[in-house]
């Protein structure tokens, strides 16, 4: 019989078009990539527009941003002062207002190339900036490694320090943040990159890139002469915008490689030898596309196109040298692939270079695809996406991107501002999913504003301005029903409940509760196909999500919805957790049970027995494992409620059992000491 090695050489456009299809199944359709992009860019757009001058602006990057879905990719977040800008040189000053913007220098003649030292040049009201100031020569430097200390956990307590970010892993995630510094200007350090963009990427991509200018990130070069107070250049902004230039099958490819670093080059080494990282991976393919390396990037030269950019870290590994895509001096290789190290590396990836493309045999997440034709040589192979998903499967990527949609944290004098930004997104050209997003956005925003108004007007006392407070609170939130979806409903009910209109609320719940019920709902990705598509196939989204797509409760822990849920609320915002997630079952019965209390008490309790078979028997299809604390909590307080003192404090001593999502555990131990002594 013949290796697999020859018959993979001989079918190589047939088994290219293979991984295609694989790789689509893995890493996602054009179409699915999209969702997930555009999804994020309407989100980041508003926020930006409304951020406030001396705010924090929180940019997602790397590969989750990039539009990866891949089992354990972390999360990345860039953080920077909105009112702090770096310039490159003193001439750059005249394009701010140093009254409300503070200056900041890029001073690099005597670091390495990708590196500078940042002056700082006008004072500044950010106590970590402040802190982090060094004196040098007569000038004041912000120290990259004391401000990378000093900010490291301000998003996410006890994170510890891996480059220069702040990690940690929550809800089984691992994350990185990164707090920077912006500059508005392109670095004349890469000002080649531009010079060489002559087939790729598109000249208003170049220009994009360049108009919005780069970030720095707190890490100094371990060699440089001032490791501790220099910062790297970083260009993850710009490396998002040429991503999103790849084609499809570019970006398969990028994803093939950092699958087979995952799955083969790592898994072969040790910890402390895993000398590749995916930024190598996203280097390399970057310089395979622009030198044109491979003409035509289509899925029958899918492999190729890996083979391309393997051969290429095989040489950069060789020569010691990775070049950085916008900074080619920059050597990324320079402090860790070197020596013995280097050597190690080599004969690793030299090893699988002799295997050809038959080393992808060893990727678990490949092989099968691979194994498939080579067995099937008559298997009939379709790279057409358009017919690869239903229109079922777009509808839940849809559903699953825009559940992480929500409205920047705004007071109500600010709201203005944010309906004012999101007026002007609607007038410019949006795709279908950027509109799904907003929607999804607005609903949010209305839902959040209409109880912050009825909380302000309820302490003025003033009956008329209450009143016209109630008729626009409720007028939102219906509103925000019809830009939702079935679970929107739920915050008509809350509100109802917040001001004693319990027989309204019991009125809006039942409605809820028969749509919730229908066997084609989609909730948490799970739906009927087929009865789906028989009951909203074809139909608009606005159709179908107000018909049959719910999603978890999300409340904003400023803002009072329940009572009961105030020292949860407050436990989590001392923890920094802006949201608590609440799943729609579990909130379906809270306000059922807290409703009927004052109607009837034997529904009351018909409701809490619903709530107590979900809570102890759910496994997982109604209630995610990383949402249980929450949901044990409420289902103590409704016990607490009704006396049965024994059952409550099972249920709280539960919630403390579960993974602590939202860092409620303070009020729970609090809600344990409550009931021990009434017992």
């Amino acid at each position: 019989m013949e290796s697999f090695p020859t018959r993979i050489c001989e079918g190589l456009e047939y088994i290219s078009e293979a991984v295609f299809v694989g790789l689509c199944d893995i890493v996602g359709t054009s179409e699915e990539v999209a969702i997930r992009r555009e999804t994020e860019d309407i989100m980041e757009m508003v926020r930006r527009r409304v951020m406030p001058n001396d705010g924090t602006v929180r940019m997602k990057s790397g590969s989750s941003r990039e539009g990866f879905r891949l089992n354990g990719s972390d999360l990345d977040y860039m953080y920077w002062p909105n009112n702090h800008r770096v310039i490159m040189d003193m001439s750059q000053s005249e394009y701010y207002n140093t009254a409300n913007t503070t200056l900041i220098l890029s001073d690099s003649p005597e670091s390495p190339p990708g590196f500078t030292l940042l002056q700082l040049l006008t004072p500044t009201t950010y106590r970590e900036v402040q802190s982090a100031c060094v004196r040098m020569n007569d000038r004041v430097y912000i120290s990259s490694s004391t401000y990378r200390q000093l900010t490291c956990s301000i998003v996410r307590p006890n994170s510890t320090v891996h480059g220069p970010c702040g990690s940690g892993v929550r809800g089984g995630v691992e994350y990185d943040t990164a707090h920077c510094f912006v500059c508005d200007f392109w670095p004349s350090s890469a000002s080649s990159w531009i010079d060489r963009c002559h087939s790729w990427p598109d000249p208003e991509v170049v220009s994009d890139i360049v108009r919005n200018g780069c970030h720095f990130v707190a890490i100094g070069h371990p060699l440089g002469p001032h490791e501790h107070e220099e910062w790297r250049f970083s260009f993850s902004q710009a490396e998002y915008k040429l991503v999103s230039s790849m084609n499809h099958c570019q970006f398969l490819t990028y994803g093939l490689l950092k699958l087979f670093l995952k799955e083969v080059m790592n898994q072969q080494s040790e910890e402390s030898n895993k000398l590749l990282c995916s930024y190598h991976i996203k280097t390399a393919i970057f310089w395979a596309i622009q030198q044109n390396t491979l003409p035509h990037w289509c899925p029958q030269n899918l492999l190729a196109g890996f083979w391309v950019c393997f051969k290429l870290l095989l040489r950069w590994v060789y020569e010691g040298v990775c070049p950085n895509f916008f900074i080619p001096q920059n050597n990324l290789f320079l402090t860790k692939v070197h020596g013995s190290a280097q050597n190690r590396l080599f004969l690793q990836l030299h090893e699988l270079y002799k295997k050809g493309l038959a080393c992808l045999l060893q990727s678990s997440s490949i092989r099968s695809y691979i194994i498939g034709v080579l067995y099937n040589p008559r298997l009939s192979i379709c790279t057409d996406e358009s017919i690869m998903r239903s229109e079922v499967d777009y509808d839940v990527q849809l559903v699953k991107e825009s559940i992480k949609v929500n409205a920047p944290s705004v007071d109500l004098f600010d709201l203005t501002k944010v309906i004012h930004t999101i007026e002007q997104v609607v007038d410019s050209p949006l795709t279908h999913y950027q509109l799904v997003a907003l929607r999804r956005l607005t609903a949010f925003l209305f839902q959040c504003t209409a109880s912050r108004l009825h909380n302000i007007y309820t302490y003025t006392g003033v009956n008329k301005q209450m009143y016209i407070a109630d008729k626009m609170s409720c007028h939102m939130l219906k509103l925000a029903a019809k830009f939702g979806c079935v679970s929107d409903m739920l915050y008509i009910a809350m509100y109802y409940n917040k001001t004693l209109r319990y027989r309204e609320a019991l009125s809006v719940l039942e409605m809820t509760k028969i749509k919730l019920a229908q066997p084609y709902l989609m909730y948490r990705g799970r739906v009927d196909r087929e009865r789906y598509t028989e009951a909203v196939g074809g139909q608009s989204w606005s159709t179908k999500s107000r018909q049959a797509v719910a999603w978890d409760i999300l409340l904003d822990n400023e803002i009072c919805y329940i009572s009961e849920l105030i020292p949860e609320q407050q436990s989590a915002l001392q923890n920094r957790i802006g949201l608590l997630f609440i799943p729609v079952f579990v909130m379906l019965h809270f306000l059922e049970f807290l409703c009927y209390r004052h109607i009837d008490t034997t529904l009351s309790q018909a409701a809490l027995d619903e709530l107590q078979v979900l809570v102890h028997h759910d496994q997982g299809l109604y209630v995610r494992d990383i949402y249980r604390d929450i949901t044990w909590e409420i289902l103590g307080i409704c016990q607490q409620i009704t006396g049965n003192l024994q059952a409550a404090l099972y249920s709280y001593q539960q919630s403390l059992t579960q993974y602590p999502w939202h860092k409620i555990q303070t009020t729970t131990q609090w809600r344990i000491q409550e009931v021990v002594s009434h017992q």
